[in-house]
């Protein structure tokens, strides 16, 4: 099993960046290589939310270096945390994700990810999950960020 972590700090407060996460949102989100499909909303606050993700992997993989995940989101505790549940393929995987939004007070929040990564069958497992989830998980710091800043962005843009 892999696992990554990350944070990051955004000039915005836990419950913006709350919003972003789990307010009004489009049913399809694509930002750079990732695609994000809304197929169930999940109830009033987001509890349940069923996604189907495209994003890049390895070409090696011969799967024409994009991968699938369905992902539901549960345990969330708004404007604390959240987290998500995954299967995915061509390396048919579980990963499991948690995002917590730390108050760093004046206006400033905390975003934290962990997620860990398995691979089901044990010799793909030994052969290409160290790669294959380093691969994955290469940029997400990098991207979560700018996606929560265009986010706060929009949402600021459409306020005013």
């Amino acid at each position: 099993m892999q696992e990554h972590r990350f944070s990051f700090d955004v000039d915005a407060t836990r419950e913006e960046v709350w919003a972003v996460f789990h307010g009004p949102r489009p049913r399809v989100i694509e930002h750079g290589d990732v695609r994000i499909e809304i197929l169930h909303p999940g109830d009033d606050r987001g509890e349940g939310l069923v996604r189907h993700c495209h994003f890049r992997v390895p070409r090696y993989l011969l799967s024409g270096g994009t991968a699938r995940s369905w992902e539901w989101l549960t345990e969330l505790e708004p404007p604390h945390s959240w987290r998500y549940d995954a299967v995915g393929k061509p390396l048919w995987s579980r990963a499991t994700g948690v995002t917590e939004l730390e108050d760093l007070g004046d206006g400033r929040t905390r975003v934290h990810f962990a997620e860990t990564y398995h691979v089901f069958n044990p010799i793909m497992r030994a052969l290409l999950e160290r790669r294959v989830h380093a691969f994955i998980s290469r940029d997400n710091d990098t991207l979560m960020k700018a996606g929560v800043e265009a986010g706060l962005r929009a949402r600021r843009k459409h306020a005013s």
